[in-house]
């Protein structure tokens, strides 16, 4: 039996290597999921755990704490998706997006665009999902108008990116908040101001743009057939917007994430059968399955097709698989040789948020997909934070700006590619019209180096909104 020590540096970059190398061959040369290259990097790294002389058992548990330490998210996940299921079967998803394909109006249609695929996308947690549906329709009346594609596509991004990061029914938005060690509306509310910052602008510049090519007739066919698809199989009225406004009250009175999402999900049951007709098994299948949409409307039922307790099985999974690889790391000390080589000539807090946000980029551009560039950077990073005395929400909101926004910008990202496949445009080209996406992260850095507190919040400032598990790691520093 070997005794145990400490790793070298050397060591702790074989393993990232490792990991670097086959989730980038998989995503990239085989368009695999990240699970399977997830699941062998985690190998290699009780391999290398071995190696440093731990015994099985240890690494075993190492595994399962750092399982633990997702376990929130992991229940946030599965509430959500019954929320999903029962706020689509009961029309609450259908009238928000109604709702919102109102507000077109050709001579604003940059603003509007920003403005739909952001409600679209708050509606169904999913940018991606905002991007093919809506996203289509609305690149169609882009070119009615003559519009450049690539800027319609980067309106569409910053709307659908700003809407997925402010939702609490998005996967990333509740894996930040969990590797980071907070909870999920404390994370979205401290995103507020930085992210409204941008926001704004974006509209602003849209508008500007705008007005140049806007004012045509332009082909509203696509969208007055989404509506009046949406309009003839769910019944659409402003009561259905009732469910997310008492979440929203609920959580703005401090109700835990947990029970504030299961209200909702409840509130969908309950409207279900009273607007919609459905009856229990409806529910129940919906809940567990997801809504399954049958209009006959392409581009209805691949929106409106989401939810349910399965369907959060992609994200739940992957969380395990990649707190197995951060609880194998932590534990032997491999994350800690390598966090303290990059900190090495970093003192300052805007240096450390500039490093974690470079971790993500780099993340997204070696091992091309979103969750990964949020998972690994939190876990690298999470002590440094709170040795620091940093509070966990500020490390969330760096790990959301670095990981969720810079991944459609790289074209062989899976955000990237899956945007070039259902907008028509390249990464290379929507990226500098993706306003949002790159000016949020430039807006962080600036607003911490102006010692921002919308960035920067220490601990003893929130100390209630620190999962517990953190707040008893923290006694120990």
């Amino acid at each position: 039996m070997n005794q145990k020590r400490k790793p070298y540096l050397f060591e702790a970059i074989i393993t990232f290597s490792f990991l670097i190398i086959i989730m980038a061959a998989a995503i990239v040369l085989f368009a695999a999921d990240p699970h399977i290259p997830m699941l062998i990097g985690t190998a290699f790294a009780a391999l290398m755990a071995l190696r440093l002389g731990f015994e099985w058992r240890e690494i075993e548990g190492a595994m399962v704490s750092g399982i633990t330490k997702a376990l929130q998210s992991i229940i946030i996940l599965a509430v959500i998706g019954v929320l999903i299921g029962t706020w689509v079967l009961s029309g609450v998803v259908p009238t928000m997006i109604y709702y919102g394909l109102k507000v077109i109006d050709p001579t604003y249609f940059l603003v509007t665009t920003m403005v739909i695929a952001t409600i679209t996308s708050l509606a169904t947690g999913s940018s991606w999902g905002t991007a093919g549906t809506i996203g289509i329709a609305l690149m169609g009346v882009a070119r009615g108008l003559s519009i450049p594609a690539p800027i319609a596509a980067g309106a569409i991004i910053s709307g659908a990116y700003f809407g997925d990061k402010m939702s609490p029914l998005s996967d990333t938005t509740n894996l930040a908040p969990a590797m980071a060690g907070t909870d999920v509306f404390t994370h979205i509310k401290h995103m507020l101001v930085s992210n409204g910052l941008t926001y704004a602008v974006s509209l602003i510049v849209f508008l500007v743009i705008g007005l140049r090519h806007g004012g045509g007739n332009a082909d509203l066919t696509s969208i007055d057939a989404l509506m009046v698809g949406i309009e003839s199989h769910f019944t659409i009225t402003p009561w259905l917007l009732l469910p997310p406004l008492i979440v929203i009250i609920v959580v703005a009175k401090k109700m835990p994430a947990i029970p504030g999402i299961f209200l909702g999900a409840v509130l969908g049951m309950v409207f279900a059968p009273i607007f919609q007709g459905a009856h229990l098994g409806d529910i129940l299948n919906a809940s567990m399955y997801g809504y399954v949409s049958e209009t006959g409307i392409e581009m209805i039922d691949s929106l409106l097709t989401a939810g349910g307790l399965e369907g959060m099985m992609y994200s739940i999974s992957l969380t395990l698989l990649a707190m197995m690889f951060g609880g194998i790391m932590e534990e032997t000390g491999q994350l800690d040789v390598i966090v303290q080589a990059l900190l090495k000539n970093v003192q300052s807090m805007t240096g450390l948020i500039s490093l974690t946000l470079a971790t993500s980029v780099f993340s997204n551009v070696t091992m091309p997909e979103q969750y990964i560039s949020i998972m690994i950077p939190g876990r690298m990073f999470a002590k440094t934070y709170r040795d620091r005395g940093l509070h966990p929400k500020t490390l969330s909101l760096v790990l959301e700006t670095g990981g969720t926004l810079t991944s459609v910008l790289v074209p062989w990202n899976t955000c990237g590619a899956f945007m070039f496949s259902v907008l028509g445009v390249s990464a290379f080209e929507y990226a500098p019209w993706a306003i949002l996406n790159y000016l949020t992260p430039l807006t962080v850095i600036v607003l911490t180096a102006l010692g921002s507190k919308f960035i920067i919040v220490r601990i003893e400032d929130d100390p209630t909104t620190i999962n517990d598990f953190e707040l008893e790691k923290n006694e120990g520093f």
